[in-house]
């Protein structure tokens, strides 16, 4: 499948994510996203600025880390990257593309941990995004600037054997999904 074109690869994993979300029973959701807090939460226990994000339609939703780890940062659309602001999820406002964020005004912070969302990804932490680059833009922005641990979040069915990888394109440190956390750099 990695010699498929990224827009053809993301329509594809945009569709099973979808079917998937839409085939779950009433309260399954809700369960895997607390299955994946539960994977997260002792991997997150020594960071001190964990950034998270917003969860649109069928993405997974970390609003459940949320709820047990006060005190997180979301992004803000600045340009061609992102800032990160402390915020609660509640007061989040709809921004770049209707995506939930933090007002302009929200104190700015530097994250030690990023949580990423993704259309796709693989077990070595090539990612596939939405396209518009500014995960990638950010996080090597953030590289040169002291050490910064990266979770991409996912649904089982996000996992994928391979996908093409650009030379700016960052690779994720980890991948968590409700069933399983994995160290991304073990594999490379």
């Amino acid at each position: 499948m990695s010699d498929e074109t990224k827009p053809a690869l993301r329509r594809h994993f945009r569709r099973e994510r979808q079917a998937f979300v839409a085939d779950l029973p009433d309260g399954e959701r809700s369960r895997l996203e607390q299955a994946l807090a539960a994977q997260l939460l002792p991997a997150l226990a020594d960071a001190a600025v964990i950034a998270s994000y917003a969860a649109c339609g069928d993405e997974i939703d970390p609003r459940w880390l949320a709820a047990a780890r006060p005190g997180l940062a979301f992004p803000r659309v600045t340009g061609a990257a992102l800032a990160f602001h402390s915020a609660a999820l509640p007061d989040l406002l709809p921004g770049f593309g209707s995506i939930p964020e933090p007002a302009a005004t929200a104190p700015d912070v530097r994250p030690d941990v990023l949580l990423v969302p993704l259309v796709a990804v693989t077990l070595d932490g090539t990612r596939l995004g939405q396209g518009a680059g500014h995960y990638d833009r950010t996080l090597a922005a953030l590289g040169t600037t002291g050490r910064i641990t990266t979770i991409g979040l996912a649904w089982d069915v996000q996992i994928a054997d391979a996908l093409p990888q650009d030379p700016w394109d960052v690779a994720l440190d980890w991948v968590a999904t409700p069933t399983r956390l994995v160290d991304c750099r073990k594999a490379r």
